[in-house]
């Protein structure tokens, strides 16, 4: 009985179960219904469940198609309610709502930053923690330095960290215009559709053991493991899509009772809630020992938010506006905007030589916390204007501390740069080489 219960369809079926209640609610309209907290549970369930499917669905998919890309489209659902809460942000200011665009900045910020201020640092964390409770992950490494243990990335990752620098490089200049333009579009939105067509025709690799759901579905046939995986990606993608939302709205309903102010509520607590699949996929990734995937996972959704969230919030808008028009943004989203690139700035500095510490990790949640305490302990002391204007100093004062921070490990890591830009080049080189042996 007890192995039976172990088989890996067991598992499937308890990932599909936990969707169910809201699959139902959903499906017969009575979403609106419910109370908050019932909302909440329901959803953040599904959530749950959610997470473990796409999960399953990218590790499957590894057999058949290469890991880097299996592992973005994993990034692309897991952050798509992101997308969905960005764009109808964007699309009220388009329709006439002048303070809508400011939230679909503070929002994308928001999201941003918690992807690598607690994604980033806490996966880390949690990696080597693992590895001192007797988990097997090799890429987790022990010294006798304090707080030096590190997971060591894997060198592929080369090119998402290139390819995210030079977004991270654009970024700072996009506030200069007063506003997100079609020249941000055309830039970040060109950088990731680059990258997809670079990784898109890289090989399959050789896939790693695997254990459970995606050992058992990799055994069956190609006819059934393919459609099995497109079967899991597009429940997931349709439970995401449907359940994160009402999560993250209810998560602000609960937060607005207790007295959070809204705009606070919209950029961190929103954006942490629609990146809880990202998160749960991650944390599942390393407790199967596999933190170096975990990790791919979380820099390949850091790259297609920081590029085509923030690429196609201007099309959304110039739709909803019915013309072209630059989504503007006030002073103060000007100021988030150049501190989420000198915190994405100072995160890739560190991963330059393929390799997290407990210091870094660290250092990276303090920084993200210290700020996020001090602006609402800010908000709840003092007038909204006054509150603002010393939020925009703030803000600036971090990002100089992230830029300093940043120029002082380039200085010593100069070399590590120009390795990750060779492997870039070689792997371009090898994919349309590659690409094109094959099609002869």
């Amino acid at each position: 009985m007890s192995s039976r219960l172990r088989h890996p369809l067991v598992a499937l079926f308890g990932g599909v179960l936990l969707t169910l209640p809201w699959v139902y609610i959903w499906a017969s309209g009575a979403v609106g219904a419910l109370g908050t907290l019932p909302r909440v549970t329901v959803s953040g369930v599904a959530v749950l469940g959610a997470s473990f499917l796409l999960a399953w669905g990218a590790e499957t998919a590894e057999k058949d198609v290469p890991r880097a890309f299996a592992i973005a489209v994993l990034a692309v659902l897991a952050v798509a309610p992101e997308y969905a809460v960005d764009a109808l942000y964007a699309w009220q200011a388009g329709a006439g709502d002048p303070a809508a665009g400011n939230l679909a900045v503070a929002n994308m910020t928001g999201a941003n930053r918690i992807l690598i201020g607690i994604g980033w640092s806490g996966i880390a964390l949690f990696s080597i923690y693992r590895a001192y409770g007797g988990s097997d992950d090799a890429s987790v490494v022990n010294t006798d330095r304090v707080l030096g243990d590190y997971v060591r990335l894997d060198r592929s990752i080369a090119l998402e960290i290139l390819f995210l620098f030079a977004a991270t490089v654009y970024a700072f200049f996009v506030p200069l215009g007063g506003g997100i333009g079609a020249m941000d579009t055309l830039v970040l939105v060109g950088l990731y559709v680059a990258y997809i067509a670079v990784i898109v025709r890289g090989d399959v690799e050789e896939i790693e053991d695997q254990v459970g759901v995606p050992a058992y579905l990799q055994k069956r046939i190609r006819n059934v493991r393919v459609p099995a995986v497109l079967a899991l990606f597009g429940f997931s993608g349709f439970l995401i899509f449907t359940a994160v939302e009402p999560f993250a709205h209810g998560l602000e309903d609960l937060g607005l009772r207790y007295g959070i102010p809204e705009f606070f509520m919209i950029q961190w607590i929103a954006p942490l809630a629609s990146e809880s699949p990202e998160l749960i996929v991650t944390a599942y990734l390393v407790n199967k020992a596999r933190s170096t995937a975990a990790f791919n996972a979380l820099i390949s959704s850091k790259l297609n938010q920081w590029t085509l969230l923030i690429g196609t919030l201007v099309v959304v808008y110039s739709i909803s506006l019915g013309s072209y028009g630059v989504l503007e943004f006030d002073p103060k989203q000007a100021a988030e905007i150049w501190l989420t690139a000198a915190q994405s700035f100072f995160a890739l500095a560190i991963l330059l030589n393929f390799r997290i510490s407990v210091r870094e990790a660290v250092v990276l949640l303090v920084l993200f916390l210290s700020q996020v305490f001090i602006e609402f302990a800010l908000i709840r002391t003092y007038s909204e204007a006054l509150a603002e204007q010393y939020s925009i100093y703030l803000l600036l004062a971090y990002t100089a501390v992230y830029v300093v921070a940043t120029l002082g490990l380039l200085a010593t890591r100069w070399g590590d740069l120009r390795e990750i830009v060779s492997i870039t080049r070689t792997t371009v080189r090898e994919a349309w080489v590659g690409s094109g042996q094959s099609a002869d």
